[in-house]
């Protein structure tokens, strides 16, 4: 099977979009995907954009993306993360996957990052696995910690 790895473009978001959605599905929160095609667009395209995005075409259908955007650590300086990295159901198993994460590590390196970081779900063996055999380190002893958006106004009024 032939696919070919390049960085995204404004074309490329309702794919992306579409994608996003197929993970929702598989990690059980088919409801979760607020983002939208323009969201993606204007915040992926704009003057300062807020993530990269690479994605794998089959027969020019994007099957795959590996989305990315720039940290910074406190103790090794800069860093990126990748958000998420989705291989269409269809193609798992076919080699996209570890492409657009070759792309990604790629991409860090030229930045001159210190460290590329993501989480996996705990029950997410295949991907645990998979990032495991590319040398990654998954860290079972750390949680991930968020604020969601009501959780942001609740503590504002409280300020």
């Amino acid at each position: 099977m032939q696919f070919n790895i390049r960085k995204a473009t404004q074309h490329d978001m309702p794919a992306v979009l579409s994608l996003i959605n197929e993970l929702a599905e598989f990690e059980k929160e088919p409801d979760a995907v607020e983002v939208t095609v323009e969201d993606l667009i204007n915040d992926g395209f704009g003057k300062q954009p807020a993530f990269t995005c690479f994605v794998a075409e089959v027969d020019k259908n994007v099957e795959g993306i590996a989305l990315v955007y720039n940290r910074y650590s406190t103790w090794k300086g800069k860093i990126i993360h990748l958000e998420d990295l989705i291989v269409s159901n269809k193609y798992r198993g076919a080699g996209i996957g570890t492409k657009l994460l070759d792309e990604v590590v790629k991409y860090g390196h030229s930045l001159g990052v210190k460290r590329i970081n993501w989480e996996v779900l705990d029950w997410n063996e295949p991907a645990i696995k998979f990032y495991q055999s590319k040398g990654a380190n998954v860290m079972r002893d750390w949680d991930v910690v968020q604020m969601n958006q009501e959780s942001i106004k609740n503590y504002i009024a409280k300020l």
